[in-house]
């Protein structure tokens, strides 16, 4: 599976499910952005950071590593990754470290000159399937265990979760969003099965057929759409140019350039 994927769209769309693996309260994840950052002058690239918002020095960042494979060198990579960042963005903030393993037997153990970090508990290791199997879990906490399940049993959970968000998940945009990333998980776990294969077995399809799930693609698709206009027009394009790139109207980009104003790179 591609494991890196799947966390980067779950923490994208539901931070919440970080804090809640980690202990905390859900409700933290609303002051918390979640991105993906590539270290300066050097090949580290660091899976997620969850940056609390700038008006909140006191909370920690929080680095996160999704770690599937056995890799002795792994700690000392990741400690690198974590002062580096923060020698280069000097950042007032403190910081966590949090590894997520699919099971313990992947941990090759920290080097003992690091052994400081874990004796602080500034650094957390959380092994997916030592998580308790509650029937009464959130359904963040229940994608998670299904992304390690066994194949065996991992059709049976995925229609229990596909019950239990219709059942706790009051928005529909929220439902169409979990119950998508719910088959993009089956999609790699069971890579042997077509797209079509698997909404028949779970209803994807009948979903997908309704007027609101194709009003909610369609208003996602033209706010991908408008979400592009600066970084297009920052490049030199002229308003004429992004419209015709885009398939809009020269009052849409003109109208979403009055709206948004343009990134800039410090």
């Amino acid at each position: 599976m591609k494991t890196d994927s799947i966390f980067y769209q779950l923490f994208q769309n539901f931070p919440h499910i970080f804090f809640e693996l980690i202990g905390a309260s859900s409700i933290t994840g609303d002051a918390y952005k979640f991105i993906s950052v590539e270290i300066k002058q050097t090949a580290f690239r660091i899976d997620g950071l969850f940056l609390p918002s700038l008006d909140l020095a006191d909370q920690p960042i929080y680095f996160v590593e999704v770690q599937f494979q056995t890799d002795p060198r792994f700690y000392s990579r990741f400690f690198s990754e974590i002062f580096l960042y923060l020698r280069q963005y000097d950042v007032p903030n403190d910081w966590r470290g949090v590894v997520l393993y699919p099971q313990r037997s992947l941990d090759s153990g920290v080097p003992i000159q690091y052994r400081g970090l874990l004796l602080t508990e500034q650094v957390q290791r959380i092994y997916l399937d030592e998580l308790d199997r509650k029937a009464d879990n959130s359904v963040g906490i229940s994608i998670v265990q299904l992304i390690v399940e066994s194949e065996t049993t991992a059709i049976a959970s995925a229609q229990q979760l596909i019950n239990k968000a219709g059942q706790q998940i009051d928005d529909a945009t929220l439902r169409t969003k979990i119950l998508e990333l719910i088959e993009t998980i089956l999609i790699y776990k069971f890579p042997q099965m077509t797209r079509q294969e698997l909404e028949a077995m779970f209803g994807f399809s009948e979903l997908k057929q309704t007027r609101y799930y194709q009003d909610v693609r369609e208003e996602a698709k033209q706010e991908a759409l408008l979400a592009a206009i600066p970084r297009l027009l920052a490049l030199g394009l002229t308003v004429e140019q992004v419209a015709e790139a885009l398939d809009l109207t020269v009052e849409q980009v003109q109208q979403a350039t009055s709206k948004q104003p343009l990134e800039t790179e410090e």
